[in-house]
């Protein structure tokens, strides 16, 4: 059980137990009665009420019985007071793992605690916590936590099981046999877990998708948005959110987790396991693989075709892959590899911002732009040799390309293996494309002062907030414009 499954589970545990207890002293009984009347001991009773032990299935019928309620009111979420609710609330701070690192005492909320201490306690957990977040959103920390990410997808092999068994499932409860999965579709898909969906112009600019959780609706931008986020994905994506149950991201990691897993499932949806391992079984089989297939197949973007690949080329086809986002300049933007291939860092490990090598595929495709189709080369590194296909796109920041490789080996599955192009890359080496001709220098270096471009996101620290980079004030005027009961 993760963390977040743990603290929901305790959480649910305490809120039963003051339930029970709440319902007892209305009845005006007291634990020995009550412990009498179900055939337990009190003190089993008590470690019930206070959260420290989970009561049975048989129990509850008798404890709702005997207190003259019903067991889905014991049951119920909600805690009984709003005393019951700071209660609770501080039990779970202080079972986070924030709390745990100050190595304080666990503060026992009892009755003689006033309410004006409970209220502050629970304030200051709250100020700990939002703090904590303010001093992790920053570039390095942001780094730090999605180089971990890579790295742990890295060793599932880009591949998450239990997203696509979560996909699936959502596609057989709407009747989804065969082709791309239509905008229709995903509306059904929406109604049968309760939502609609609502397209609206003043979407709040620092957002993709809004979604009402009290009127069940999910807010999407009136058309798709430039760099390839289809409709159909954004939808899918807040639908994922519900599907996936997710909580409050408590950290940036955690945020950084949780769109990683909504971006899978929304692919998952759009490029179903068992139809896109049949496609690129028989394509491997007559070696006629090609992302530009995929994509045409599934009627999805490239880049979404490609991020699809790196989930099921290792665990279902058995090749090994590398991904590459990079714009015109060189900058990798994102990055997977499970192939050994060496991908440029900085000192905490993270691949984001660096320079790739200018005779990678990923860059020599922009001498090519006025092919049609994929460009295909060979590129002999330090790390081996790769078979490479790439295609440029266009986004708000300019042309980028993307770029699937595989090991030399595997090249003979691919349509575009016979390429005559093949370059040589010796990065890390700077003598390989970092330093200047020698001729060059000489003649320029003295005689030369550029004005450095400043990319000042990566001076800055990273927006605050439950979601990072929302701004809440726009969103709750948003919702409130847009509830069914404001007409």
């Amino acid at each position: 059980m993760s963390l977040t499954s743990a603290t929901r589970a305790g959480n649910t545990v305490l809120t039963v137990g003051r339930r029970i207890r709440h319902f007892r002293t209305a009845a005006g009984l007291t634990l020995d009665q009550v412990a009498a009347q179900v055939g337990v001991a009190a003190s089993q009773l008590s470690l019930i009420e206070n959260g420290h032990r989970e009561p049975r299935l048989t129990l509850l019928h008798a404890l709702a019985e005997a207190l003259g309620t019903t067991v889905a009111d014991l049951l119920d979420e909600s805690p009984p007071s709003r005393r019951d609710a700071l209660e609770i609330e501080l039990d779970a701070a202080q079972r986070g793992s924030l709390y745990r690192a100050l190595a304080l005492p666990t503060v026992r909320p009892g009755r003689k605690l006033p309410m004006e201490a409970l209220e502050a306690l629970v304030g200051l957990h709250g100020e700990l916590a939002r703090r904590s977040n303010e001093a992790s959103a920053t570039p390095e920390e942001a780094r730090r936590a999605n180089t971990e990410l890579r790295r742990d997808m890295r060793v599932r092999d880009n591949y998450l099981s239990e997203i696509e068994d979560a996909a699936e499932a959502l596609l057989a409860a709407v009747g989804y046999t065969a082709g791309p999965v239509t905008h229709r579709t995903v509306e059904r898909m929406a109604d049968h877990l309760g939502f609609t969906l609502h397209y609206a112009r003043d979407l709040p600019s620092s957002t993709r998708s809004v979604t009402d959780l009290e009127n069940r609706r999910i807010y999407l931008p009136p058309q798709s948005i430039p760099g390839g986020h289809g409709l159909r994905s954004l939808a899918l994506q807040a639908l994922a959110h519900r599907v996936l149950e997710h909580t409050r991201p408590s950290t940036y990691a955690h945020f950084l987790r949780q769109r990683q897993e909504i971006t899978y499932f929304a692919a998952a949806v759009l490029m179903p396991r068992h139809r896109a391992v049949e496609f690129l079984t028989s394509a491997k089989k007559e070696r006629e693989l090609s992302i530009e297939d995929l994509r045409d197949a599934f009627g999805v973007t490239h880049e979404g075709a490609a991020h699809r690949f790196t989930n099921l080329a290792t665990s279902q086809l058995g090749i090994r892959v590398h991904f590459v986002r990079v714009g015109r300049d060189g900058t990798l933007y994102k990055g997977y590899e499970n192939d050994d291939v060496t991908f440029p860092t900085d000192v905490t490990g993270a691949i984001e911002g660096q320079l790739v090598c200018r005779h990678w595929t990923s860059r020599t495709v922009f001498d090519h732009a006025d092919r049609p189709g994929e460009f295909h080369q060979y590129t002999d590194t330090p790390s081996g040799t790769f078979w490479c296909t790439a295609q440029i796109g266009t986004g708000t920041g300019g042309d980028f390309s993307i770029t699937i490789g595989v090991p030399f080996a595997d090249a003979k599955w691919f349509r575009g293996r016979d390429a005559t192009s093949r370059s040589v890359s010796r990065c890390p080496d700077l003598s390989c494309c970092r330093e200047p001709e020698p001729a060059l220098a000489k003649r320029w270096q003295a005689a030369s002062w550029p004005s450095a471009k400043l990319h000042t996101h990566i001076m800055q620290a990273l927006p605050g907030g439950t979601f990072p980079g929302v701004d809440d004030s726009e969103v709750y005027a948003f919702l409130q414009t847009h509830a069914p009961d404001q007409g």
